[in-house]
């Protein structure tokens, strides 16, 4: 059993089941006196909903997620050539297959029984905008091992920005002009305003939840340690009880040892004078 064989079985089960598969592959490790393998295993994070419907994918529709990916290499490109009808023509084919994908994850997790909402699949959707342009979460991704939504400001690198050329005939045509100071306009600006509260209130969603699914591992964890420690204390008390009824038992054997020694040298002085009874009559007779 290797770190990769366990880590692939956690992440495509169930969140509910992760803790307790994660608990039963560190006793195995630690039954195996791997210690190093089972403080890895133990290391790994149970995923959210999100973290799990995003591995969904990975599992279930590997060529889909491929594909997907494999455009976001090609925005990439796209990006450093700063070629605008490809990236705008490729944004848009991003945010068909990113949305497709993420419905689809709902639907595998109901196939499973698990119904999941809109705020979900719009982590998941999120998710899927980061592994497109970041190659790190790609790989987590590809791997299906996600254990929370991730998300990235814009695509490609920060400050990059599309520059639609002129023409040399436009550029031979345009007259010099006073240049003019660009303000910017309010429905942009506001558009950017909730853009950034959206992105703003989701990462604040989605730490809240991280939040509270690890603070139920906690609280797992110390009910599990109550119950491991009142069990100790329990057999404590049993380990004095026996060392009492131990000291007991010595006690009783050092007795009887010494009540038989002497009750066995009583009995060679009584056979002895049994022998010299015998004898005395004996010579009377004779």
């Amino acid at each position: 059993m290797t770190l990769d064989d366990v880590a692939n079985e956690l992440y495509g089960l169930d969140p509910g089941e992760f803790v307790e598969a994660r608990t039963h592959h560190v006793k195995a490790a630690r039954e195996d006196n791997d210690r190093t393998l089972a403080a890895e295993i133990g290391k790994l994070r149970k995923p959210t909903t999100v973290g799990w419907l995003v591995n969904l994918i990975s599992r279930d529709a590997p060529e889909d997620l491929d594909a997907l990916l494999a455009l976001g290499e090609s925005l990439r490109d796209a990006q450093r050539h700063l070629s605008g009808p490809d990236l705008r023509r490729r944004t848009t084919q991003r945010q068909q297959v990113v949305r497709s994908l993420a419905h689809k994850s709902g639907e595998i997790a109901a196939s499973r029984g698990k119904s999941v909402g809109e705020d979900a699949l719009r982590d998941v959707a999120q998710t899927l905008n980061a592994a497109l342009a970041d190659e790190e979460t790609a790989a987590q991704v590809r791997l299906g091992r996600v254990v929370t939504a991730a998300s990235y400001s814009g695509f490609g690198p920060a400050g990059l920005a599309v520059v639609n050329e002129k023409s040399p005939q436009h550029a031979a045509i345009e007259e010099p002009t006073t240049p003019k100071s660009k303000t910017p306009e309010p429905k942009a600006e506001q558009a950017r305003a909730k853009a950034e509260l959206k992105e703003a209130t989701a990462q604040a969603d989605e730490i809240r939840r991280r939040v509270k699914s690890e603070t139920a591992e906690l609280q797992e964890a110390r009910t599990t340690l109550s119950d491991v420690e009142r069990r100790v204390e329990e057999l404590r008390t049993e380990l004095e009880h026996a060392e009492q009824q131990r000291q007991f038992a010595r006690n009783a054997e050092k007795t009887s040892d010494a009540a038989v020694r002497e009750s066995e040298k009583e009995l060679r002085v009584a056979e002895r004078r049994v022998d010299k009874a015998e004898q005395n009559l004996a010579a009377i007779n004779s």
